[in-house]
């Protein structure tokens, strides 16, 4: 790994001496025969309708490594993306200061990776395969179905209709990842096209920085291929697909442990998936936007684990279908409605069927005032009846100043072992209790400002949400010392979310970002009112990019602020009650030429990591053994080097 971090540094600094000539082609009699102009877009640009929302481009994926979809948040200040364990590598987002199961996950409006897919599922996505990801704040529009909570995330993956070419990107860093991507799309004529994406990933190292006997990051090999399909006539259009992804993950006490132990404590996950998907859409009346959509997708997740001495496999099968009606009567009315129906099967005590039919509105003044309505009603084979209605409201009232208000109600169903399987790494007895379906209720006031200042523009954004539960599947580590209890909430669940960003290029190339985020989550654990336990108190993030002026160089860098929070209370005196504040520095330096590029980068650059992210690691086998107290980074400084090409048509 050093050998090709020292032979990309050296790409770097030689490739400077000629970066003219990337930019212009010039024949004998100096005639200028081409000429490249480039222009910087924006890699975060704000959604412009009545929902919070903004779009994450390419361009802003390209500033980090961008691995997959779990390290595709650094910059972002609004969701954080944390190890749920220190054991297996399973991570989790974090949005409004809750879990990122009350997140929706979407890939191109259908939902995707739920149950036994969520504790490893920000790792089946790519990140080279991502045309934008587009996170929505609050209750969203009801057409996505009732399960979003505090937000969606929907990813857009390259589309086979893209400019026909080739690209790969390899990817290594200082912790023995390797990575190879490749996607290349082919235009059969001029309607129909075809898409190919492959990923193979290497985790082969055995690192334990911190000695205590555990792998710092499971050894992780993984396979994964997508082929899609589009269509794209006057009246009709077609995208479809499937996919397929196989992964080992291993992990646990390394070869050099203690004598001590008669036996090593390991870990071992295979996971087998399978995804197809269809898009039909029928253009009706183009000039009034009326057009049918039928839509589903389908998967099967084979998972298989061993956690020392416990087993869990589980086969769930997933099945989504919808029926889509849109049309806008004028310009300023528009009404969407539909069908859907939604399939689960785990187990035979663990399985769900839920039809559903929505309506919703929208009223839409010359963009200055959009309001949006929506209601819907499902029936589930477990729960009966529900309704979940929704409502957005966003004023405009001249082109400095946006305000958006949103309401609504938001139900999940928990599969509490299947989402929670990493947690059967701890050595204490992990409990499920009979569990009633999840409701809460999402409240959220924004508001931006585009200021015009020394001939720029200032971007800022001020924000608030408070998301209530009225049922909520509490994972409760408090009240019991050799237990890690999921049980029903008895009492109140709350967060409140206080947001403030600001944007600003410095000078031409030179753009900062600097935020400010405060939590205040709470639960109920045991009869008594607690913060939430390793969860930050408030984030801070200032990001940095500069591109020189020919667009050939590019550097970023990020700094975090992560507060202290609380820990679950203390077993044996093992671990403190607070956890504290911490910072973490990232950055990166790309060479951008007319076919390729080269970068270079490091991540967690101050080195900080958790002292103790195992407790008890000398005695796995006990009842205090617990990989799961994960507060901060468990490994130290790493770094990386990669290289993108384009081959264009081959």
């Amino acid at each position: 790994m050093r050998i090709v971090l020292t032979s990309i540094v050296m790409m770097l600094t030689l490739s400077a001496f000629g970066q003219d000539n990337d930019s212009l082609e010039v024949d004998k009699e100096q005639n200028i025969q081409n000429v490249t102009i480039t222009s910087r877009r924006a890699g975060t640009k704000r959604v412009a309708g009545p929902a919070n929302a903004v779009l994450i481009g390419r361009e802003e994926l390209f500033k980090a490594a961008c691995c997959n979809l779990g390290e595709s948040f650094t910059t972002n200040p609004s969701v954080d993306v944390n190890y749920s364990d220190a054991a297996t590598g399973a991570k989790q987002i974090k949005l409004l200061g809750l879990s990122g199961t009350y997140v929706q996950m979407l890939t191109e409006n259908l939902p995707n990776f739920r149950g036994a897919a969520a504790p490893y599922a920000l790792d089946y996505v790519p990140g080279p395969w991502m045309n934008s990801i587009q996170v929505s704040k609050g209750s969203s529009s009801v057409r996505n179905g009732y399960e979003s909570i505090t937000g969606q995330i929907d990813i857009e993956y390259l589309k086979p209709d893209n400019d026909e070419g080739v690209t790969v990107n390899l990817y290594g860093n200082t912790m023995s990842r390797v990575e190879a991507n490749a996607d290349g799309n082919i235009h059969l004529d001029d309607k129909l096209s075809t898409e190919v994406l492959a990923h193979y990933q290497d985790d082969f190292g055995h690192h334990d920085q911190n000695d205590d006997g555990f792998l710092d990051q499971p050894n992780v090999r993984q396979w994964n291929l997508q082929n899609r399909w589009k269509w794209k006539g006057e009246h009709y259009m077609f995208h479809g697909g499937i996919s397929m992804v196989k992964e080992k993950r291993g992990g646990g006490q390394t070869h050099h442990t203690a004598p001590s132990a008669h036996r090593l404590y390991e870990i071992g996950v295979e996971t087998d998936r399978y995804d197809g998907y269809m898009k039909h859409a029928f253009i009706l009346d183009a000039e009034h936007g009326t057009n049918i959509a039928v839509m589903g997708n389908a998967s099967m997740h084979l998972l298989d684990a061993n956690y020392g001495d416990k087993h869990y496999s589980v086969n769930q099968k997933n099945a989504y279908a919808q029926l889509l009606f849109e049309t806008n009567f004028t310009k300023e009315h528009n009404l969407s409605a539909g069908l859907s129906l939604n399939h689960d099967y785990l187990t035979h005590d663990d399985k769900e069927t839920t039809p559903g039919a929505y309506a919703q509105y929208t009223y839409n003044l010359n963009d200055k005032v959009v309001a949006m309505a929506g209601v819907r009603a499902d029936h589930s084979s477990r729960y009966g009846t529900f309704v979940t209605p929704r409502f957005h409201l966003k004023l405009m009232p001249n082109e400095i100043v946006n305000l958006r208000l949103s309401a609504g109600k938001g139900y999940r169903t928990v599969h509490a072992l299947a989402e929670n399987n990493n947690l059967l790494a701890s050595g204490r007895q992990l409990v499920v209790d009979d569990l009633e379906q999840e409701q809460a209720w999402n409240y959220g006031l924004s508001s931006s400002f585009y200021i015009p200042l020394f001939g720029k523009t200032l971007k800022l954004n001020a924000e608030y949400y408070h998301t209530h539960f009225s049922q909520q599947a509490v994972v409760d580590y408090d009240s019991n010392a050799s237990q890690i209890r999921i049980t029903n909430l008895d009492g109140k669940s709350y967060s409140n979310t206080v947001q403030v960003d600001a944007t600003y290029p410095i000078v031409k190339g030179l753009e900062l970002t600097a935020a400010w985020r405060w939590n205040d989550v709470k639960c109920t654990y045991g009869g008594e009112l607690k913060e939430k336990p390793l969860t930050s108190r408030y984030k801070g993030l200032v990001t940095a990019s500069y591109k020189t002026p020919l667009g050939l160089w590019q550097f970023d860098a990020t700094l975090q602020l992560n507060g202290g929070g609380r820990m679950p209370t203390p077993v044996d005196g093992l671990w403190g009650e607070r956890f504290h504040a911490y910072e973490q520095v990232s950055a990166q330096i790309t060479r951008w030429f007319r076919h390729f590029s080269v970068y270079i980068g490091g991540e967690n650059l101050t080195g900080f990591r958790q002292k103790q992210s195992i407790i008890n690691a000398e005695d796995p086998w006990s009842s205090t053994f617990d990989p799961t107290m994960v507060w901060g980074p468990v490994q130290g400084a790493m770094l990386y080097a990669g290289i993108r090409v384009n081959f264009g048509r081959l």
